[in-house]
């Protein structure tokens, strides 16, 4: 169930309401003319099943809603409603499970913003990740790739590309440049202060480096798992399973690329240093090109299982 707020100029209201009160999956409906300023208008307030919130925030934006008034969406957690529910059984058992695209998309805008903070998470990932590196440690690397906030950007890019946005494509991809670019950076400083104090770990210096050769040698597995992920990410982002998402985080190799890059060039292995780069390259374009092909996916498989069950 989804809780939407609408504030409606005068002139549209009457429409609204006939427009809402035709719908079957609108329960709940207020409405208080007057009622609110900045901007002036009548509230609206109802409730509306997940299976046709898309259809219905459409409709509210064909009527100029979204520029003329406001529309806010809150989801119900918790909802006892004898009405609601014979609405939704006859719309079919997918419904409740329903995308609202409006919620996907405020999301990923949300995660398409690029604070200092954001730079700062990238760049204290790095440096675990370099840790993590240096005493052969899966935690730490594992630890290094939750903290990391990449995947946001590379979202945040994909749907640049769906929308033909592009200062989105712009500002995400620079986002990733210069993040990656200040955690390897990172890295590469903390590393260089590790060999000049001569505080690397002696497997390290002796070439026992199994994490680092895990990170620095990019195979068909490598790509197999970014596509995976990549899929995982598409489905938990759209059905704001959290949870799911941070599994992506910790499967796919990106920060500990970067770390490893920095970490390869201040112990003069140059080789491993252009692994790691091939590594990063290949899951940052893996993790986007899926995005790019599964958002729009999803939008058609929905539609189409909607239309079954309302069939």
């Amino acid at each position: 169930m989804i809780h939407l707020r609408v504030v409606s100029p005068p002139d549209v209201t009457a429409a609204l309401m006939t427009m809402l009160r035709a719908e079957p999956a609108v329960t709940d409906l207020t409405l208080i003319p007057g009622a609110v300023s900045h901007p002036d208008g009548d509230a609206v307030v109802f409730d509306v099943l997940h299976g046709a919130a898309n259809e219905v925030i459409g409709q509210l934006r064909d009527l100029g809603l979204d520029q003329r008034g406001s529309i806010v969406l809150d989801n119900v957690d918790a909802s006892l409603s004898a009405v609601a529910d014979r609405v939704a059984a006859r719309r079919g058992r997918f419904h409740e499970f329903a995308p609202v695209w409006a919620e996907v998309e405020a999301r990923i805008s949300l995660e398409g913003t690029f604070p200092p903070s954001w730079y700062t998470l990238l760049v204290i990932a790095g440096l675990i990740g370099a840790v993590g590196i240096l005493t052969n440690s899966q935690i730490l690397i594992v630890g290094a790739m939750v903290v990391g906030p990449e995947y946001g950007a590379i979202l945040s890019l994909a749907f640049g590309v769906t929308r033909r946005d592009l200062t989105r494509v712009r500002r995400s991809g620079g986002a990733l440049v210069v993040g990656f670019t200040l955690a390897v950076a990172g890295a590469l400083l903390l590393s260089l202060v590790v060999r000049w104090a001569g505080l690397q770990p002696e497997l390290y210096a002796l070439g026992v480096r199994p994490v680092s050769n895990l990170i620095d040698t990019p195979n068909w597995f490598s790509f197999i798992v970014a596509v995976l992920a990549g899929v995982v990410g598409v489905v938990s982002l759209t059905e704001a399973r959290s949870s799911t998402l941070i599994g992506v985080f910790i499967s796919v190799t990106t920060i500990p690329a970067a770390s490893d890059i920095g970490l390869s060039l201040a112990f003069g292995s140059g080789s491993e240093a252009w692994g790691s780069f091939l590594q990063l390259l290949l899951n940052v374009t893996v993790l986007a090109a899926v995005a790019i092909v599964g958002l729009p996916a999803q939008r058609v498989i929905w539609k189409r299982v909607l239309r079954r069950g309302r069939g």
